[in-house]
């Protein structure tokens, strides 16, 4: 008999079977941290059965197939009715089923609920980020909605809701609803008052009807979306329903789905109004901006969850490879260069995890100096986080090897996914300059950040420094626009290690500081001083099985 040629050695097993919560000990922490002591037990058991099948086989083969069998746009049904529908793979929804039914688009309806429901949007978008479009959407409506209290008494307990419902009927009909976005045009991209969709008052107080397009419509299987359009007196927010009360359709034309780089199972369109698209007012006239901003807010946070999570799931896809994979003479981890690396990639990830839930426990407590912290470290931390996505990503596939660079391997579709955070919601540009113009417009903002970082000061020196190059920076507003983002990524910094300062190990702190603010550290990831502790820091991000 011919001696075996293929006997499988030295391979990682897959990381399934696991949770993802529990062994996340950086989210762990911080939901520990933030939450009221008697929320903690529920929420934990909540969070960790999440965890339990965010890691599961069952639901990672969901994701694959929701990926894999990407939505297809459906116009017209068998007898030649125009339908305008998303067919989507049964995975899909059954990750949004799960997702709502967890409280994902309930934050605003319980206590602690916005730091209970940041944590689970980080733990169920390691398993599948794509779903986690509509998710995000339909959670941060609500406060657009408000503005218009008759609209928000009739959709906000559907958006709240847990219960997912993939019919579209009327609202007074369902016990649960999605809702999506429809901003950007093709003429105009981010600048949103160049819009050219017009809105023409009905008889009836508030009512309207639409005409023109939209070139970005997120989530085009929702309920109803908020959009933007050119009313009498200028830009204004407006409702659109999918079915109307009567149960008709109401006008809104599909005309193509997106062929996106990553983010594959969820669909964006291309949307049409006819001129009889039925729009209800959200907010006054002329002030859409200002209203639909609590929806922008909001989801902005969420791509920094959403990057914290894609960056989460590759490190410890990384540090999980590593340590069962075997290289000249030894584990991969055990590697001084290599341990570099995947400490590293941990560092950067635990401070995304850090800064996104402490935003988090901000919109919970509520308070005017909260909510001032929120205005300029929202855009802030959007603009840093989620540019630091990509290159971590790819740092912790080439962890993997070759095999990284497989699609079974999961980090491709990691890969593809870690942009798109940055674009959605303004891309880098449109956040340095929010921040740059809260500096300018809102003094509370300014006020609030310092005490925020000043509450760590004295406790490490390069911090310190760091601290006080930012006041240097923020005294001199010549010129500011064309060094936004260089401001608005110090600023980032600055916030993020006095946060890891505060609350972080020692050993993880102290590396963040001095390889981010202390200028020990070069430009690529695994070159961290060799001094640091940097084993304690890998054995801290590890996902044990």
């Amino acid at each position: 008999m011919a001696p075996s040629t293929h006997t499988v050695t030295n391979q990682a097993p897959p990381l399934v079977g696991y949770d993802v919560f529990t062994s996340d000990q950086a989210l762990a922490e911080a939901v520990e941290r933030h939450l009221d002591p008697g929320l903690l037990a529920e929420a934990r058991e909540e969070l960790s059965l999440l965890g339990r099948a965010s890691g599961s086989t069952q639901v990672r083969e969901w994701g694959e197939q929701a990926n894999g069998d990407p939505p297809r746009l459906r116009t017209h049904d068998r007898y030649g009715r125009r339908i305008d529908e998303v067919e989507f793979h049964p995975a899909w929804h059954r990750l949004l089923g799960r997702s709502v039914s967890a409280g994902l688009t309930d934050a605003w309806g319980r206590p602690g609920g916005h730091v209970r429901r940041a944590a689970g949007f980080l733990v169920v978008s390691q398993a599948e980020a794509g779903h986690g479009c509509p998710v995000s959407m339909t959670h941060a409506a609500v406060p657009a909605l408000r503005a218009e209290p008759e609209l928000a008494a009739v959709w906000e307990p559907a958006a709240l809701s847990h219960v997912y419902e993939r019919e579209l009927r009327p609202v007074a009909e369902k016990p649960g609803v999605l809702l999506g976005m429809a901003m950007t045009e093709k003429q105009g991209g981010s600048d949103v008052r160049a819009n050219t969709t017009e809105a023409r008052p009905l008889a009836a107080d508030g009512e309207y009807v639409l005409t023109g397009h939209k070139w970005f419509c997120s989530a085009p299987m929702s309920d109803a979306f908020l959009v933007l359009a050119q009313a009498p007196a200028g830009l204004t927010c407006f409702l659109v329903p999918r079915v109307l009360a009567d149960g008709s359709r109401n006008a809104f034309a599909l005309q193509r789905l997106k062929d996106k780089l990553g983010n594959r199972s969820n669909a964006s369109a291309e949307v049409e109004f006819d001129g009889t698209t039925w729009a209800h007012r959200v907010g006054e006239e002329g002030r859409g901006i200002r209203t639909i901003m609590g929806m922008v807010a909001a989801t902005r946070l969420d791509c920094v969850l959403g990057s914290a999570a894609l960056m989460r799931q590759a490190v410890a896809q990384a540090v999980h490879h590593a340590s069962y994979r075997s290289a000249f003479g030894g584990p991969l981890v055990d590697k001084p260069l290599m341990r570099n690396v995947l400490a590293d990639l941990a560092i950067e990830s635990e401070a995304a995890t850090v800064l996104g839930m402490r935003l988090a426990a901000a919109y919970d407590a509520g308070t005017p100096e909260e909510l001032a912290l929120l205005r300029i470290a929202v855009p802030a931390a959007k603009y840093w986080v989620t540019k630091r996505c990509t290159p971590l990503v790819a740092e912790a596939l080439e962890c993997l090897g070759g095999n990284g660079y497989v699609e079974e391997s999961g980090m491709p579709r990691l890969l593809r996914e870690s942009p798109l955070n940055s674009l959605w919601e303004g891309s880098g540009n449109v956040q340095a300059l929010d921040v740059v113009r809260a500096l300018r417009t809102e003094p509370a903002a300014l006020d609030a950040l310092l005490r925020e970082v000043g509450a760590a000061r004295g406790a490490d020196h390069r911090l310190d420094r760091a601290i006080r190059g930012l006041l240097v920076e923020l005294a001199d507003l010549e010129g500011i626009e064309a060094r936004a983002r260089r401001l608005t990524e110090r600023l980032a910094l600055v916030l993020q290690g006095a946060l890891l300062v505060r609350w972080a190990p020692p050993e993880v702190a102290d590396a963040f500081c001095a390889a981010r603010l202390g200028g020990d550290g070069g430009a690529a990831f695994g070159t961290l001083p060799h001094t640091l502790d940097l084993r304690a820091v890998v054995e801290r991000a590890r996902a044990v099985v």
